[in-house]
């Protein structure tokens, strides 16, 4: 059950932090957010990141074999990447209906999906 809340919570602490870094730049569409500054927009995606700590730091502390949790340090970081991955993929193909992905990003993926299972290889 800590294995998967854990993952529950990374989750929800990337889409957050996907949307704290790449957000503004879909944002810049909206008049009013395209006449803030550069510091605005920092200070907004700032404020959107705190959250992603809300669901970040419970995780790691949760997941952590150290705390009880089912993950080494390496495991809870090689699955936070490939979370951030998906997330980041999702959000791209959603939000920047523009952006495709190529037969290179996919073969890229698939070897970080590789990477976590030779993590788990005992």
């Amino acid at each position: 059950m800590k294995g998967f809340l854990t993952i529950v919570l990374l989750v929800i602490s990337n889409a957050f932090m996907t949307l704290a870094w790449y957000g503004h730049l879909k944002f810049a569409e909206w008049k009013w957010f395209s006449k803030l500054g550069l510091i605005s927009i920092i200070l907004i995606s700032w404020g959107i990141a705190l959250f992603e700590y809300v669901f970040q730091v419970p995780a790691n502390k949760m997941g952590f074999k150290g705390n009880g949790g089912p993950f080494s340090l390496l495991e809870l970081k090689v699955i936070q990447e490939v979370i951030t991955l998906v997330v980041f993929a999702a959000f791209t193909l959603i939000v920047f209906k523009t952006e495709t992905f190529r037969t290179n990003h996919i073969i890229a993926f698939v070897l970080l999906v590789l990477a976590v299972y030779f993590m788990f290889k005992k």
